[in-house]
């Protein structure tokens, strides 16, 4: 019997009592190989945002100033230790690599929690790590770590999928503004601009995710006009009384739980992260590569969580009247999207235990991941009918898919990259 069958006897087991078929929400610690330690990350996380997390709870968080619970967030990072989970030991961190932080990312997935996770932990951190001086991350890294600093990568244009080498070659095209009007610009002011206070940006950057509060912006800015044409990174660090030259603008998010924000610079004091000649682009590849894993995680946690409601919503006191055939139509259904989800997350799983930085398996585990969820949500949302709470939450579940691929996709794209990357199709890309 395959796993479509079993998946479909188990469906329906749902027609007497629709907690029998609840395979997406157990996820089988066994199956995904766990160590001791992982299986208490995921109980405690799971405990924590049990407690903290919810459809109106994420409302209240969304609808802050931060766009999210300062007090859970500085219990997930500060007590939890999760933006930590991957950073180096040398720092505070955990030192864990990308297993455990797809790990924790699956639950905060399930749950939809707004939080700096993925902006501060899973996109600034890393590269901080790999391109930061010596005091720079020592004086940075510690702070992402017990939750005291949150993050935000800035690059021009909304490009940010072409710049972390999701959808395209990041080397290919001058996403970040190639000398030419547009993007944004870095132009040194002091010796060799490798001091602080030695660069200043001029540019604009849109859909930065949790850009509206985060205390430290890195940004993606191009300089040296044709002769020494290249891409920089640059630190913008927040300050009591704002930061000069600067203009943030959040705007209205698809998924509320991923709130963003535009970015105006105007000749703004800038600090150059790590030194010349760096690899600028390789690291925000590489970057990009592993935070397709932990988006993947989240996708699939989010995935699973909606499969669970479509199975409850087909439970005896949710469908007074409805037509047998429609229930095992339904059923049928259910256990296909149940097979859709495990085959995400064993990808998933599979990309974050790779060796060596920037997982080749990401991009392909995030759009079966993508497109996992938005099925199942979109199922969720006929099952349960309109105007139902069901119905509202399963849209909760799509906005997060739709909104995922407008940022980071979308999955055929993602497909083609990660074809383009490992030679499925000819030579392996760069």
């Amino acid at each position: 019997m395959d796993a479509a069958d079993t998946a479909a006897d188990a469906a329906t087991a749902a027609d007497a009592d629709p907690a029998a078929f609840a395979p997406a929400a157990a996820a089988p610690e066994a199956a995904l190989a766990l160590t001791e330690e992982q299986r208490k990350i995921r109980r405690t996380l799971r405990d924590v945002l049990a407690e903290r997390t919810g459809p109106e709870e994420n409302h209240a968080a969304t609808a802050t100033p931060e766009g999210y619970d300062p007090e859970l967030w500085a219990r997930l990072s500060g007590t939890l230790g999760l933006a930590g989970l991957a950073l180096p030991a040398e720092y505070g961190g955990g030192g864990h690599g990308p297993a455990a932080l797809a790990l924790a990312c699956e639950e905060t997935g399930r749950t939809l929690a707004p939080s700096p996770l993925l902006a501060t932990a899973v996109l600034a951190a890393p590269l901080i790590a790999a391109l930061g001086t010596p005091a720079q991350r020592a004086e940075l890294l510690p702070r992402v770590i017990d939750g005291s600093l949150t993050c935000a990568l800035a690059v021009p244009g909304g490009s940010l999928a072409l710049a972390l080498g999701l959808t395209g070659d990041n080397t290919a095209e001058d996403w970040s503004g190639g000398g030419r009007a547009g993007g944004i610009q870095a132009r040194a002011v002091s010796g060799d601009g490798a001091v602080p206070g030695g660069w200043r940006l001029y540019g604009e950057a849109a859909q930065v995710l949790d850009g509206h509060s985060a205390d430290l912006l890195i940004v993606a800015a191009h300089t040296g006009g044709f002769a020494r044409s290249r891409t920089l990174l640059f630190l913008v660090r927040g300050r009591d009384d704002g930061i000069p030259g600067l203009v943030r603008n959040r705007g209205t998010a698809l998924d509320l739980t991923r709130p963003h924000a535009t970015l105006e610079l105007r000749d703004t004091e800038a600090e150059l992260l790590g030194e010349e000649p760096a690899d600028v682009l390789g690291a925000l590849a590489a970057t990009g590569r592993t935070a397709a894993v932990m988006l993947a995680a989240e996708a699939v946690g989010a995935a699973g969580a909606a499969l669970d409601r479509a199975i409850a919503g087909l439970g005896p006191a949710a469908r007074p009247g409805r037509p047998a055939g429609s229930l095992q139509a339904a059923r049928s259904t259910l256990a296909d999207l149940y097979v859709r989800v495990e085959a995400a997350r064993s990808l998933t799983y599979c990309a974050a235990r790779e060796h060596g930085p920037g997982p080749e398996g990401g991009p392909l585990a995030l759009a079966q991941a993508l497109e996992a969820l938005s099925a199942t949500a979109g199922e969720g949302v006929r099952i349960h009918g309109g105007g139902t709470a069901g119905e509202r939450e399963a849209r909760h579940f799509y906005r997060r898919a739709a909104s995922d691929e407008l940022l980071f996709g979308p999955a055929r794209r993602l497909r083609a990259r990660a074809a383009e990357r490992t030679g499925l199709f000819g030579e392996v890309a760069a």
